[in-house]
Order: C-alpha cells, then sequence, then structure tokens
C-alpha cells in the first residue's frame, strides 16, 4: 500500500512537471498560447475553405450536362476570373 503511494506521488510529480501544466500555471502564457491557437486556427479555416471553394467551382464549371448547374458555375468562374483580373490591374497601377 504504501509502495502505491509511493508510485502515485512520483505520476504526480510527473504530471505536475509536464510543459502543458505548466504553461497553464500562468495566465499570461495562457492568453498568449490560446491567442496563437486561434490565429492557426482562424487562418487554417480561411486557406482550407478557399481551397474547397475554388475545387469545388472548378468542378462545377466542368459540368456541361446538366445545364443549368453547369451555366451557373461558368458565369461565376468567369466572375470570378473577371475579378482576380481587375485585381491584378489595380496592383500593377494601370
Amino acid at each position: 500500500m504504501d509502495q502505491d503511494i509511493k508510485k502515485l506521488a512520483a505520476e504526480v510529480a510527473k504530471l505536475n512537471g509536464h510543459r502543458f501544466v505548466t504553461m497553464h500555471n500562468s495566465v499570461p502564457k495562457m492568453l498568449a498560447f490560446n491567442f496563437a491557437r486561434g490565429l492557426a486556427f482562424g487562418l487554417g479555416s480561411v486557406i482550407g475553405a478557399t481551397l474547397l471553394v475554388s475545387v469545388l467551382v472548378y468542378l462545377l464549371s466542368q459540368i456541361d450536362f446538366i445545364p443549368i448547374i453547369g451555366e451557373w458555375a461558368t458565369v461565376l468562374s468567369n466572375a470570378l476570373a473577371d475579378i482576380n483580373g481587375a485585381i491584378d490591374e489595380n496592383a500593377n497601377g494601370q
């Protein structure tokens, strides 16, 4: 029984020394960690959504046998290309 308590105490000491626990002992460190985590999550969400939507629009623009969806996707794809062209012209100072 005494041996079990010593093992338990050693495990608790090991857990208290873990980086995750020591980081959350300090409020500024915890806030900085959660802020960085939020930034990474937000950036990953935006990049993932952008890639997903662009692939989806491209695939829908390739569908010609469904007239309504194919035409809509082609119009949407052309509109996005026009917007990108206008942005590029403004960026180049033209």
